[in-house]
């Protein structure tokens, strides 16, 4: 119940007040993915860390996130890194240890993720252009 209550509470801050803000910043890394029912794009402020080809982050609520259900049904990205934008496919891996990878990701957002996820879930978008 707490749990519950804790996520509605830490959505409804980044939907209305956190994400609207990043998402103004020239440098925040956004991950874009198409929503499933409008068809159009949606952008997420995230974390995470570029290695070779791919980029990494874990989600905080796993597929309880809008961004996981739109990447669910089309798994076709775009990653903004250091204000360019990349294409991708994004693949979930729940059987990645999500908080082995927070380990080896940024550590300011890897902390916001632990403290406020309840359902992690590693997501691995591999970088085409």
């Amino acid at each position: 119940m707490a749990g519950d209550l804790r996520d509605r509470v830490t959505k409804l801050f980044q939907k209305n007040v956190a994400n609207r803000l990043t998402r103004a910043l020239p440098f925040q890394t956004l991950l874009e993915t198409t929503g499933r029912k409008s068809g159009q794009p949606r952008r997420t402020p995230i974390g995470g860390r570029k290695i070779g080809n791919e980029f990494w982050f874990v989600s905080e609520f796993g597929e309880n996130s809008q961004y996981v259900k739109n990447i669910e049904a089309d798994p076709n990205v775009r990653v903004r890194l250091n204000g360019r934008w990349h294409k991708g496919v994004a693949h979930l891996l729940p059987d990645d240890d999500p908080h082995e990878r927070l380990r080896s990701l940024p550590q300011f957002n890897s902390f916001g993720v632990r403290t406020f996820g309840t359902k992690l879930l590693t997501i691995r978008v591999d970088l085409t252009d």
